[in-house]
């Protein structure tokens, strides 16, 4: 559930730069596994980085993030900390194509880096290259050396191909290592709800963002698991935790429009592992709409 959004960092947040996608694309993203934004290393799902806590937050940061890096890696390309953080800031402001090519480069000479590994699937999979980012993902950590941020990126990958059963084997394994970390409790949530598993997905979903490491993301797609329910009541009571009354009130009007459609399940998983994003968008797109909550991852 993409935002259904995966959630790929540490805190898999998804991209602490954008927060306002829109229902629609929320409701669309269910397909790829979470609404959550992307960022890197700060990933909702999957985050694979090392210094989170200096992760730029907003557009403005990241393009300042992206001109420093950018001028460090054009002075040496072979730079490997030029090439991730230059990468991880073009793919935070969707740059995704050329933040392919940088960790393509970067790769083929840092060939044993499970961190520039991790950070190159992630980025695979935002070009749509699913199977490739699975292959990259699996290698980027090993048994003795397991990653849970790789791995639920791992699960959101899987899930954008429409593999549920094999992401949820996935998430399983995550949790193991991060006990109730709310970013994969939530990317597990958004598997159990593509999987139809709604009553599983709600109580998943509610014990991460039962913790005080849960974020809006995180939130909101509870909203999409318990309108998918129709119990839009509690959505909304939910959704004004990070909404003014007006805009929860809009969103859950919308979201109640779009799961009453006979064909609701086919216009959230967007057909053929891709997400299809509706023709037209909810008045309640822009600055106060639904954050795209988670993964990536």
């Amino acid at each position: 559930m993409s935002s259904a959004r995966p959630h790929s960092s540490a805190r898999e947040p998804a991209r602490g730069s954008r927060t306002g996608l829109g229902l629609a694309v929320c409701l669309a993203a269910l397909a790829l596994a979470g609404c959550q934004g992307r960022g890197g290393l700060g990933d909702i799902t999957g985050s694979i980085g090392r210094s989170q806590a200096s992760q730029p937050r907003t557009a403005s940061d990241w393009q300042a993030d992206r001109e420093t890096w950018a001028k460090r890696y054009d002075a040496n390309p072979k730079d490997r900390d030029a090439a991730f953080y230059y990468a991880r800031a073009l793919r935070s402001l969707d740059q995704n194509a050329q933040a392919l090519a940088v960790l393509q480069s970067a790769i083929l000479i840092h060939q044993d880096d499970r961190e520039l590994l991790g950070a190159y699937g992630r980025t695979l999979a935002d070009n749509g290259r699913f199977r490739e980012a699975d292959d990259v993902l699996s290698r980027a950590h090993s048994p003795e050396r397991p990653d849970w941020r790789i791995l639920s990126a791992q699960g959101t990958v899987a899930d954008q191909l429409g593999e549920h059963a094999r992401a949820q084997q996935i998430y399983q394994s995550a949790l193991k290592l991060a006990p109730n970390e709310p970013t994969i409790m939530s990317n597990y949530g958004l598997s159990l709800a593509l999987s139809r598993n709604l009553p599983e997905a709600e109580r998943i979903l509610s014990e991460a963002v039962a913790s005080e490491r849960a974020d809006a993301r995180v939130r909101q797609n509870l909203v999409l698991v318990l309108g998918l329910q129709g119990r839009f009541g509690e959505a909304e009571t939910l959704a004004r935790r990070d909404q003014s009354p007006a805009e929860a009130a809009a969103a859950i009007a919308y979201l109640k429009r779009s799961v009453s459609q006979q064909n609701s399940w086919e216009l959230l998983k967007g057909g053929k592992g891709r997400a299809q994003a509706p023709a037209r968008q909810p008045a309640v797109q822009g600055a106060g709409a639904m954050p795209a909550a988670a993964p990536p991852a």
